[in-house]
């Protein structure tokens, strides 16, 4: 089985940024649906959900598999896009749109997100770090701040 370690200096690469958006999320939406929604490839290395939130646009449901942090009995997600430098478009539908629901373990959690700021987001921002070093990696390549959600049950 490939090392934690080893997977952290490789997302956090240039190369990985550029390839693993294109690769990652179809490969996981793929696994999900075979595995009638109880694994996500990418949380065998870190935790994950697939998100179903109201595009901000078109208000048709859009699904996105996710890196996330288990927080309490909620979740943290992290906009990071690989740390490329625009927001991904997730993060703008829940801003849009915060009632939202998750795959998490094969069952379906209706949620409510919150964009984290202030002081809040710098304590999770913190507790990020620990959870996922590379992100620091990607904060440092782009110039936008990386948007953090809380994702509450509903």
């Amino acid at each position: 089985m490939i090392g934690v370690r080893f997977m952290q200096r490789v997302s956090s690469t240039p190369l990985f940024a550029k390839i693993a958006p294109h690769v990652v999320p179809a490969l996981d939406k793929a696994v999900h649906r075979i595995t009638r929604g109880k694994v996500i490839l990418s949380a065998q290395m870190l935790p994950g959900v697939i998100l179903t939130a109201k595009g901000a646009k078109s208000g048709q449901p859009r699904r996105t598999p996710l890196a996330c942090m288990p927080d309490g009995d909620g979740w943290v997600l992290i906009g990071s896009n690989f740390g490329r430098p625009g927001h991904p478009a997730w993060t703008a539908n829940l801003i849009a749109n915060p009632d939202a629901s998750v795959s998490w373990k094969g069952r379906e959690v209706a949620v409510r997100a919150r964009l984290l700021a202030g002081g809040e987001r710098a304590a999770v921002w913190r507790a990020v770090l620990r959870f996922w070093p590379p992100y620091a990696t990607y904060q440092a390549r782009i110039e936008r701040e990386i948007r953090l959600f809380r994702l509450e049950r509903r």
